[in-house]
């Protein structure tokens, strides 16, 4: 009897599974299963007429696999009680599943639906710095000298330690790279940044900045990095000079830098924001570093500003209004900037150094004031904009940017930082450094 085209047997660890190639087919071209088919999407059948003989050995755990192949099959992912979610994760990168595991545990991020997962409580001592949502659905967390990094299930992997170097910024390169900025030499050698394995803690690389062929020892600030694989960290010299560097991510090679200089108060910035609309980079020195704030947009093709804003020398009743965070729209030709008070202030990218039309309506459904406030921060994903304030964090969503929810956790006390991304939110606490997971509920089953 001849074989049906459509079906498929596998052998996994000794036990049978019988399926078809359009289940197979679910798992897109980059999987595992995605070698098994043409260019065509048609599959490749064993040269047999055996239907005993025409499955594919796979040494691998056959009850997880047993879980993925339903995932397959119904879009839905049920693990049983004999299997762990370690085992689950392992099992699907190995066949290229990640991306259907996460989408079946979590729906598309929506603010204005995100409920709280878990809160993981922090591993060393001291104030958190930052933390960062990965790409994958994971996040890092700076403490002091240290960064920890964690997966989508929120396993641990080795610390990242800079030898008693304070952490000023982290980012992700991508699922795999994380960049930190400190002081000096990291600990390790000369240079103020460097890149290392989110798994094994390894410096892949260390970030120079070099000027008339002279290699020169700094400190990396802020971090931002772009879609042509561009890093931008802001720098301060030993003799207090600033400017902005910037490095090719796969080789490490410092490949700009832009000086200060008289009419560009860029400072030892606190923000940088690539914006791959408009090739241009916002970089944000904001109160309390400095008594008033510098906000400007940088053109490196051009090595000119092309955007400037300060409060310098503004009407003594903006004192009030010193800009804590900053963030550009680029789909609203504008920048968000807010307060200690959490009052909104939208700038017009199109009028040079304009007012600040500031808005208060934030103020309503306040947190509950924390002993030790911490800094208002600001996030745009997905055309919702979020600001924390003490022990919450509100969403404002619409052209008039209307708050519409507010999340907050009653443990941990105020927010210190959050990060958004991996279809993830994270908040990280400013006491005993916990940090809370918050996710969009997936699609009811139809």
């Amino acid at each position: 009897m001849k074989i049906p085209k459509d079906r498929v047997r596998f052998n996994v660890g000794g036990r049978i599974f019988e399926t078809t190639s359009t289940t197979l087919a679910n798992a897109g071209r980059n999987s595992f299963f995605g070698a098994l088919f043409s260019e065509n999407w048609t599959l490749k059948q064993p040269n047999t007429d055996s239907f005993s003989n025409c499955e594919f050995f796979i040494d691998r755990n056959p009850d997880c696999f047993s879980v993925l192949l339903d995932l397959l099959r119904t879009g839905d992912l049920n693990i049983p009680p004999n299997v762990s979610e370690r085992h689950i994760y392992r099992e699907a990168s190995f066949y290229g599943l990640l991306d259907h595991v996460r989408s079946a545990k979590w729906g598309q991020f929506d603010g204005n639906r995100l409920r709280h997962s878990r809160s993981v409580t922090g591993r060393a001592p001291g104030d958190g710095t930052a933390i960062r949502a990965g790409p994958d659905g994971g996040c890092c967390v700076a403490h002091g000298s240290v960064v920890h990094v964690y997966d989508w299930i929120m396993e641990e992997h080795p610390p990242l330690n800079l030898d008693y170097q304070r952490v000023n910024d982290v980012a992700w390169v991508d699922s795999e790279n994380i960049i930190i900025s400190a002081c000096e030499r990291l600990g390790r050698g000369d240079g103020g940044m460097g890149l290392f394995s989110k798994s094994t803690g390894e410096l892949r690389y260390k970030f120079q900045v070099c000027h008339e062929n002279q290699v020169k020892s700094f400190t990396a600030g802020a971090l931002s990095t772009s879609s042509d694989y561009k890093i931008f960290s802001s720098c301060k010299g030993r003799s207090n000079e600033y400017g902005v560097g910037v490095w090719d991510q796969v080789t490490g090679k410092q490949i700009d830098f832009l000086y200060e200089s008289p009419g560009w108060s860029l400072g030892d910035a606190d923000k940088l924001q690539w914006l791959n609309g408009s090739n241009c980079l916002l970089v944000a020195t904001l109160f309390p570093r400095k008594d008033n704030c510098y906000i400007s947009m940088l053109d490196f093709r051009d090595k000119r500003m092309v955007w400037s804003w300060s409060d310098f020398g503004a009407p003594i009743t903006v004192d009030e209004k010193r800009v804590r965070d900053a963030i550009a729209m680029e789909d609203s030709n504008a920048i968000c900037v807010v307060n200690e008070y959490e009052d909104l202030g939208f700038m017009d990218l199109r009028m040079n150094g304009g007012s600040v039309r500031w808005s208060s309506r934030s103020r309503m459904m306040k947190g509950k004031l924390s002993d030790e406030p911490c800094y208002p921060k600001l996030a745009l994903h997905g055309g919702q904009l979020f600001s924390s304030m003490d022990d919450c964090i509100s969403v404002f969503c619409g052209p008039d940017w209307v708050l519409t929810s507010r999340l907050r956790q009653g443990y941990g006390g105020s927010i210190c930082d959050f990060s958004i991304g991996g279809d993830r939110l994270f908040a990280l606490h400013s006491e005993e450094n916990v940090f809370d997971v918050w996710e969009t509920p997936p699609p009811p089953i139809s």
